[in-house]
C-alpha cells in the first residue's frame, strides 16, 4: 500500500509502498477514506535530530477516518464497512481521566510508551491503518470523510478550547480569534453555534480574513501593530473576554496579552513557539487566566460531529491524492492552504 513517511530527520516527507498492516488482537484495521494535513506536523518535521522524540520511519496523518476493513480478535461494538472517525489522542485505558473519556489528559501515556497515530505511531496518511483499540473510533453516521477528517483535531481542539471558557462567552461579551487558518475557521463557527459572543477574526491574510467573514466572524482585522487597540476600541476599552490564539508565535502573543479583558482568558492554541508571561507585572491584566489546551475528549468528539450532522459546523477544504501529499505540505508550509489541507487516499 502507498504511505507517506517522515523518513529522516530534516527531509521531506515521502510517499513510500509498505505492507498493508494486520490488526493484532483487540485492534481494528481502517481502509482510510481521509486524512487531514495539520501545521502540527510541519513544526515536528522542524525539530532537530536530538530532539525529535518519534522512531523513523513514521507514516504521518493525526486526523483520520475509514471504513473498518478487518478485526483483530476480541473486538466487538463494531463491525466490517462501518465508517467511523479517529479519536487521536490514545491514552492507557485505565486511570481516572482514560475513564472519563479524557485520553488527552492520560498521565501515563508518554511513560507507556503510547503515541498518537501520526505522531510516534504509523497514522492515517496510508491506504490502511491500524487502530489500537475499538474504544478510539466514532461512528460518522452519515458524514462526508474529507468534511469529517479535520474535525478530529481542527474541530476538537478548538472546541475543547471553546468549551473552557463558555461561562464567559455571555450576552455582550467578545471573543478574538488569531489566525483564522485550520483550526481558526472552525473556532470561527463553533463560537457562533455555541455562543451569543460577538466573535473578532484577526490574521495577517486578506484572504483568510474573507473566509472569517464568510464563516461568521461579526467583525475581521488584520493583525498588525494596531489590532490589539481596535479590539479595544470595538469593546469600548474593556477589552475582549476570551482569546484564542491559533498560531503562539511571538507577535500574536503580544496581541492576544494586549486584547484580553480584566479576568480574561488567553487560550494558546498554536504551537508557533512563543512565549506568554503570567504574573503581576508579566504584561497581562489582572486575574486573566491562560492555558495551553491538548486536543480534547471522546465525547467532545462525538459532540463536535453532530455539530457537523446538524449544519453548524463544516471544514474548508482542499483535497489532494496521496501521491499529492509531499505537495500539500509544501503549500500548507507556505500559507497557500485556505481552511484545511484533505488527502483522499482511494482516489
Amino acid at each position: 500500500m502507498k504511505a507517506v513517511q517522515y523518513r529522516t530527520v530534516g527531509s521531506a516527507p515521502e510517499v513510500v509502498e509498505v505492507p498493508v498492516p494486520e490488526p493484532g488482537p483487540g485492534q481494528v484495521l481502517l481502509k482510510v477514506t481521509a486524512a487531514g494535513l495539520c501545521h502540527s506536523d510541519l513544526a515536528v518535521m522542524g525539530w532537530p535530530e536530538e530532539q525529535f522524540p518519534y522512531p523513523l520511519p513514521m507514516t504521518l496523518g493525526h486526523e483520520g477516518v475509514g471504513t473498518v476493513a478487518a478485526l483483530g480478535s476480541g473486538v466487538t461494538g463494531v463491525a466490517e464497512g462501518d465508517e467511523v472517525a479517529v479519536y487521536g489522542p490514545w491514552g492507557c485505558g485505565l486511570c481516572r481521566a482514560c475513564a472519563e473519556g479524557r485520553e488527552n489528559a492520560c498521565p501515563h501515556a508518554a511513560g507507556l510508551g503510547i503515541m498518537p497515530p501520526g505522531l510516534g505511531t504509523p497514522g492515517a496518511l496510508a491506504e490502511y491503518m491500524v487502530v489500537d483499540s475499538p474504544r478510539h473510533l466514532v461512528p460518522l453516521n452519515g458524514l462526508d470523510p474529507a468534511q469529517a477528517a479535520p474535525l478530529t483535531d481542527a474541530g476538537l481542539t478548538p472546541y475543547h478550547a471553546i468549551r473552557a471558557s463558555l461561562p464567559k462567552l455571555v450576552p455582550g461579551s467578545t471573543a478574538v480569534v488569531i489566525g483564522v487558518g485550520g483550526l481558526g475557521h472552525i473556532a470561527v463557527q463553533l463560537l457562533r453555534a455555541l455562543t451569543p459572543a460577538r466573535v473578532v477574526a484577526l490574521d495577517v491574510s486578506k484572504e483568510k480574513l474573507e473566509l472569517a467573514a464568510a464563516v461568521g466572524a461579526h467583525e475581521v482585522l488584520l493583525s498588525d501593530g494596531e489590532a490589539a487597540t481596535r479590539v479595544r476600541e470595538l469593546t469600548g476599552g474593556v477589552g475582549a473576554e476570551v482569546v484564542l490564539d491559533f498560531v503562539g508565535a511571538e507577535p500574536t502573543l503580544t496581541v492576544a496579552a494586549a486584547s484580553v479583558a480584566v479576568a480574561g482568558d488567553v487560550t494558546v492554541v498554536g504551537i508557533g513557539g512563543g512565549t506568554l508571561a503570567v504574573g503581576f507585572g508579566g504584561g497581562l491584566p489582572f486575574e486573566v487566566t491562560a492555558c495551553a489546551p491538548y486536543w480534547g475528549s471522546r465525547r467532545e468528539l462525538i459532540e463536535v460531529l453532530e455539530l457537523a450532522r446538524q449544519g453548524l459546523v463544516s471544514s474548508h477544504v482542499e483535497t489532494f491524492s496521496i501521491e499529492d501529499s509531499p505537495l500539500a505540505y509544501e503549500r500548507l508550509h507556505a500559507g497557500e492552504v485556505g481552511g484545511r489541507a484533505v488527502v483522499l487516499p482511494q482516489g
